[in-house]
């Protein structure tokens, strides 16, 4: 691979395309009472968010300061001007700062949302600090500037094997897990977690010295109460395990924590009703005692909430970004109801029952009861994350899903963003497929990806000595025959067995699903397709699915040799399987594009998706739940590794299309998200253009209180000890 080619990989184009998230029609039918709900959980979830720069890389919070207090100081043409004419900048290279910039805020730190890999600006060191000196900013405050560029400078353009991607300390960067954490020690920590029952959503683990200069585990919950002489002091313990030291610390993030909880309480007094208060009051007291069991209590009532206009959901969600697959990001969103959309996924909802049996298990690896979920279509007005996905399934607690339901929310105003140009690796008929039926395939998917993939399929599980959620000596394992033999142990959760590889296989599980049951008349019916039309959309969710895992390539680290993101991964694997039925139902050539470089052509026989495409889904997804039903680690992990690995060997050497992929890849959009403000008495929703200079101003905008910068420098501070 080339340098520049590999330089590549780490840089975001300057030709990436923005799009404005927009969400005004939905907001300005909001009551008064509405929008003032929707606008203080809407500031606590942005500042919230903030935690995600505190997850991602010791040097994040600062270079957030000094980007945002930069453009603070300074709009974006007058740092032109000086970037132009005392900076010695092209035009190309000033832009490749604003991108920069704008990955930055849109990735909460410098590594990306979707891949998790690193990325750096596309302009030399020496021209990215000479800005910088040369702003306003460093005039105003040289020692805040100086403080902030000694200590991240080097960090932001270090392309080092262990700087290039997340993952464990020895290989990558975490936040997630202290310097001196090895996988070993993750081991033993999942050991004493088991043992006490304790799960590690809301939590960081450090390996320090204790009082006594003995080496101990620390497991540090976000809370905004600290250590000693505070309420709820029984959730602070010490313990003893195999000759392993353990306590259980609280007090991270805590000054982020305290303003979520400032805004979470001013939302309550505008919630439409108990159920709203109710989550708000136990949400406040998970981030100020630390207590896991308060924010699923939280969860049960927001499950209960059926239907509100302004959606929310906020706390430690998903657990992508750990290595170890279990500790969990900040994220928070805030939304409206799209009602004509909902109406739709509703009656999905209401015949959902009658598709179950068509999946692919027996009876006895279903939920005993299909808890019935508020199904809904939301124009975001917040996403505050790492990145904006096209649909949700939460909450994620199992225990929660199984005694009190879940939701789904389909993103509407994200699925509804138009792809800007014609995709590769396809011909000129199918690239119209996809650019004319992209978004009613997605609509279709993601509501069966996250209606039946997520909620459906049953966990063995010992609940307590003896007694199990299944009969033990009747379910019998479908592909031996022979009754099952392993199960999920007291104590055990799907994240703790599966580990970081337990994202992968739930989303492989979830798209299999959608896939499967894509051609079933009466779900396509729900969303007004039939005849024709419902063919065509048919063929656009399985070509989709088979260019989406050959892109994913993107998302495979050649060096490290690991997937850097599960969804990837799982459409990388779902390729595969298709390409193995055979039959030339999917077939993947190597070809000459019209530039005269190497390229690729992808394609589906339309014709045999039901013969040949369906079964062998079929057969796979029913491999995946057994193996999920039942704790069957060994068997997954077996099977995924012979589907997800990237070789030059074979009839597909992946390995050398990843350049392939590389060399043509397309940028992904940055949405642009709107504010809401205070004027008087009123919210106004403010919205940007779909331009870099827009979205450096709405981030401007959206913080602006200055004792936001101290806290972020304070709590890397804090982090410096067991970071660096």
């Amino acid at each position: 691979m080339s340098d520049e080619l590999k330089k590549a990989e780490f840089i975001f184009p300057n030709k990436t395309p923005f799009a404005l998230l927009n969400c005004d029609e939905a907001f300005n039918e909001l009551t008064e009472k509405e929008k003032l709900y929707a606008h203080y959980l809407n500031k606590a979830s942005w500042v919230g968010g903030l935690i995600c720069l505190l997850q991602c890389s010791q040097e994040s919070p600062l270079v957030y300061c000094l980007l945002h207090q930069l453009f603070s100081l300074q709009s974006v043409s007058e740092l032109k001007e000086v970037a132009l004419k005392e900076c010695e900048f092209t035009e190309e290279e000033f832009q490749a700062f604003l991108i920069y910039a704008c990955g930055f805020f849109v990735n909460m730190g410098n590594y990306k949302g979707m891949g998790d890999s690193k990325f750096i600006p596309n302009l030399t060191q020496e021209k990215f600090e000479k800005l910088i000196r040369s702003s306003k900013y460093a005039k105003d405050f040289p020692s805040d500037v100086e403080r902030l560029l000694s200590n991240s400078l080097d960090k932001i353009f270090s392309l080092t094997n262990s700087d290039c991607r997340l993952g464990f300390p020895s290989k990558g960067v975490t936040k997630y897990l202290s310097k001196n954490i090895t996988e070993e020690d993750d081991v033993i920590v999942k050991n004493f977690m088991k043992e006490q029952n304790i799960e590690a959503w809301n939590t960081r683990l450090i390996k320090r010295k204790d009082e006594t200069g003995k080496e101990c585990y620390e497991i540090r919950l976000a809370s905004t109460l600290q250590q000693s002489g505070e309420e709820d002091q029984s959730m602070l313990s010490k313990h003893t395990l195999n000759g392993n030291d353990f306590v259980i610390t609280r007090g991270d993030y805590s000054q982020l924590l305290e303003l979520v909880n400032w805004n979470l309480s001013i939302a309550k007094r505008y919630a439409a009703n108990e159920n709203q208060e109710k989550m708000i009051e136990n949400y406040i007291h998970s981030f100020r005692t630390g207590s896991l069991k308060a924010h699923k209590d939280g969860s049960r009532f927001w499950v209960k909430d059926k239907g509100p206009v302004v959606e929310s959901y906020i706390g430690f969600i998903e657990n992508y970004r750990d290595p170890a697959g279990t500790r969990a990001e900040f994220e928070s969103f805030v939304a409206i109801v799209n009602k004509k959309m909902s109406a739709k996924l509703t009656e999905l909802v209401n015949a959902a029952e009658q598709f179950l049996p068509l999946l692919p298990w027996p009876k006895a690896f279903e939920k005993d009861k299909f808890m019935r979920p508020d199904f809904t279509s939301l124009d975001v007005v917040t996403f505050a994350s790492s990145s904006v996905p096209g649909g949700i399934n939460i909450p994620n607690y199992y225990e929660v899903k199984e005694q009190d339901g879940f939701k789904n929310v389909s993103l509407g105003n994200v699925l509804s963003v138009k792809p800007s140009e014609p995709p590769n690796y396809l011909n000129k008929a199918d690239q119209d497929i996809i650019l004319n039926n992209i978004n009613n395939a997605y609509e279709v998917g993601v509501a069966l990806h996250e209606l039946l993939g997520h909620g459906s399929g049953k966990q063995f599980k010992e609940e307590s000595k003896g007694n199990f959620n299944f009969d033990a000596h009747k379910v019998i394992n479908y592909e031996t025959n022979k009754e099952v033999t392993s199960w999920y142990k007291e104590g055990e959760t799907y994240d703790s067995v599966f580990g970081q590889f337990s994202s992968t296989m739930e989303e492989c599980r979830a798209e299999c699903v959608s896939l499967h049951l894509t051609d079933v008349p009466e779900i396509l019916k729900i969303f007004s397709y039939e005849g024709e039309q419902a063919e065509v959309i048919i063929y656009a969710c399985w070509l989709t699915m088979c260019l989406s895992g050959l892109q994913s390539l993107q998302m495979y680290d050649l060096k490290g040799q690991v997937w850097l993101q599960a969804h990837s991964e799982a459409r990388f694997a779902i390729l595969n399987v298709l390409l193995d039925a055979g039959e030339d139902f999917v077939k993947l050539e190597e070809t000459t594009g019209e530039d005269g470089k190497p390229d690729l052509l992808l394609s589906v026989d339309k014709n045999k998706i039901a013969s040949v495409g369906k079964p062998a889904i079929a057969k796979f997804l029913g491999r995946i739940q057994l193996y999920k039903s039942t704790a069957d680690f060994k068997s997954a992990k077996e099977m995924f590794d012979k589907y997800t690995a990237v070789t030059s060997d074979g009839k597909y050497p992946f390995f050398n299309y990843r350049e392939i992929i590389m060399e043509r890849k397309k940028p992904r959009k940055f949405f642009v998200q709107p504010n809401t403000v205070l004027e008087g008495n009123n919210v106004v929703l403010r919205n940007y253009e779909d331009t870099a200079e827009s979205m450096i101003k709405s981030w401007v905008d959206r913080f602006q209180d200055a004792k936001i910068y101290s806290i972020l420098q304070e709590l890397w501070e804090k982090d410096r000890p067991y970071f660096e």
